[in-house]
């Protein structure tokens, strides 16, 4: 699939950008795309795009990465709304999904100390019958010892 991306190009603390064509596979960094169809530097706020080069790439079926799509609107080469790129909405739905899951959980605990109580009355009678029956069995096992030493 073709995207149209940010290809970071200038020195240490000088970005600038190259606006590219490639494979969304294949890392910007690497150097191999198909087309250069614009440039960026943020510092200067210097933008060109090749408008024409653009269009036909998205009707081809390229597709453009949030911050180009936000540019080309800008640039009024494609019409539309802007994409949110750092949305709050999605730290809220994090912390209403975190602040679910701790109020489901201390129903749980609250629950488990609720039947923690019967479940130990429950078990305490299940260990002492093991152990009776551990008694019970060296027993018999001494009265049979016992008897063959008797024979």
């Amino acid at each position: 699939m073709l995207v149209i991306r940010l290809r970071r190009v200038g020195k240490k603390n000088q970005p600038a950008f190259k606006i590219i064509v490639t494979e969304k596979k294949k890392a910007p960094t690497k150097g191999i795309f198909i087309e250069e169809v614009g440039f960026w530097n943020p510092l200067t706020k210097e933008r060109i795009l090749k408008e024409e080069r653009i269009k036909y790439w998205l009707s081809v079926g390229a597709k453009a990465s949030d911050t180009i799509h936000n540019m080309l609107i800008d640039g009024k080469v494609i019409e539309g709304e802007k994409i949110k790129k750092h949305s709050k909405a999605k730290k809220k739905e994090k912390e209403v999904v975190k602040d679910d899951k701790e109020k489901e959980e201390s129903k749980n605990q609250e629950k488990d100390k609720e039947e923690k109580p019967e479940e130990i009355i429950e078990k305490q009678p299940e260990v002492e019958n093991k152990e009776e029956e551990k008694k019970e069995e060296e027993k018999k096992e001494k009265k049979k010892e016992e008897a063959k030493k008797e024979n």
